[in-house]
């Protein structure tokens, strides 16, 4: 399974590093940002970070400024496995949170906050587990295995063959 970090919040750390070179609100760091998250987005993060790390000691930065920028690159590097967002859009998957607020929002908020509803967390689970398997549409599939399962629970077990009927 691929964990990805939420591309806005990587672009907060690509914005702080920005302002290290360039003053906020500016097209120059607005170009800037914008160069760097599309090497990101390319699945790039490493040589984003070399190339931040370059221009900082070209431009001899000291101080908060140098902080900013040396964040920057700790976090991408520290987080590269995190940071596929070429194979993740590829795939087709979200690179933020707001799709999957969503999808949260529908499956959980929607279902669990019904008026006068009371959940307990055993029966709020199953309940998100089943509009889950409906929502990815395998509830058939799922139904299908879960006869099988309890007939095969109810109806056969291992000593059955000891057993003689009678009437």
């Amino acid at each position: 399974m691929q964990v990805l970090l939420d591309i806005v919040h990587v672009s907060e750390y690509v914005w702080a590093a920005a302002h290290s070179f360039h003053r906020p609100g500016t097209p120059a760091a607005e170009a800037w940002v914008a160069g760097h998250l599309t090497m990101i987005l390319h699945g790039r993060a490493s040589r984003a970070a070399a190339e931040i790390t370059a221009q900082a000691e070209r431009a001899g930065l000291r101080g908060a400024k140098r902080e900013a920028a040396d964040t920057c690159v700790r976090y991408l590097a520290g987080h590269l496995d995190q940071l596929c967002y070429d194979t993740a859009l590829a795939e087709g998957w979200p690179i933020a949170t707001g799709p999957i607020e969503g999808a949260c929002r529908h499956l959980i908020g929607d279902r669990l906050e019904i008026t006068r509803a009371r959940w307990g967390l055993s029966g709020a689970e199953a309940v998100l587990e089943l509009r889950a398997v409906k929502d990815n549409g395998d509830l058939d599939a799922y139904f299908a295995f879960h006869l099988a399962r309890e007939h095969e629970r109810l109806s056969s077990t291992s000593d059955q063959h000891d057993y003689d009927l009678t009437v």
